[in-house]
């Protein structure tokens, strides 16, 4: 059984509620891309990329908790992020001023417009999955247009480093890219409920008959980790590693779901995307 969005909400769920998953899970894998490309990464390439993605991930559940009438709310995030509005608001203002600060006086001018320049379609993806074509059935998957943002935003800064081989960075930017989609993929089918009350398309609604294949593509991910690295792919070893496990975790999750629920599944298929933190831990040095 679901715990209800009117009954306060347990601990293990306020990471996902202030959307503060989302921007720990790029920066580490930010780390694990820099170093693939052989350059390194700096504290304000890390405040840059975190709190974007925080306002990207914040702004989207602040539109739809403003849109949804206050019944339709299926989620203890978009509940919080209705009935703090206003706050919410003022901290998102607040966010917005570190970011912009930080990146116009801690990176570099080439990282600055590529950063300036990736705001472009993330502003048109909250604009049209949550004004546009929210209703649409055949629009792109929101689920593929998250994924290639976080992983290009992950990738950027490192990319623009002119020192930077990025053919190094290449397939552990397809291994993250692909282990971001699968993540939301997964998502799509646990919370259709959820989509559908709150008058959404997700992929797992576009595609209602592909759950079975949703549901693998994680194995598909870690498999195709696992071979680079046997393979030995220059570069791309720490994060062939890191994407099996990671793969390989969000597999168990789509296995276990039924049995835990959707709520603890949606918590845990973020954390299965810190593999890097262990890595770093041991291997951070080298």
């Amino acid at each position: 059984m679901q715990p209800s969005v009117a009954s306060p909400p347990r601990w293990w769920l306020w990471p996902t509620i202030l959307s503060l998953d989302a921007p720990a899970v790029v920066v580490l894998w930010q780390v694990v891309l820099a170093r693939s490309a052989s350059v390194g990464t700096t504290r304000p390439e890390a405040i840059v990329l975190a709190s974007s993605v925080w306002l990207s991930y914040s702004a989207d559940r602040w539109i739809e908790g403003w849109r949804l009438a206050p019944d339709r709310v299926r989620t203890h995030r978009h509940r919080f992020h209705q009935d703090w509005r206003w706050p919410m608001l003022g901290v998102w203002v607040a966010v917005l001023c570190v970011d912009v600060f930080e990146a116009a006086h801690g990176l570099p001018r080439r990282e600055f417009w590529a950063g300036a320049l990736l705001l472009v379609p993330v502003a048109a993806y909250l604009f049209l999955h949550q004004l546009v074509h929210r209703h649409s059935r055949w629009r792109p998957p929101k689920e593929a247009c998250v994924a290639l943002l976080l992983g290009v935003g992950a990738a950027l800064f490192a990319a623009a480093n002119p020192v930077a081989d990025v053919r190094g960075m290449a397939a552990p930017f397809a291994l993250f890219t692909l282990l971001c989609f699968s993540n939301c993929a997964l998502i799509s089918v646990w919370e259709d409920e959820v989509d559908r009350s709150h008058g959404g398309t997700s992929l797992a609604l576009q595609f209602t008959r592909a759950g079975a294949l949703l549901r693998a593509l994680p194995w598909a991910v870690s498999g195709a980790a696992a071979a680079i690295w046997l393979g030995a792919v220059p570069h791309a070893g720490p994060a062939a590693a890191c994407a099996a496990a990671s793969g390989a975790l969000l597999g168990l999750l789509g296995l276990a779901e039924p049995r835990i629920g959707r709520v603890p599944a949606r918590v845990l298929a973020d954390v299965a995307l810190l593999t890097p933190a262990a890595w770093l831990a041991v291997f951070g040095s080298q």
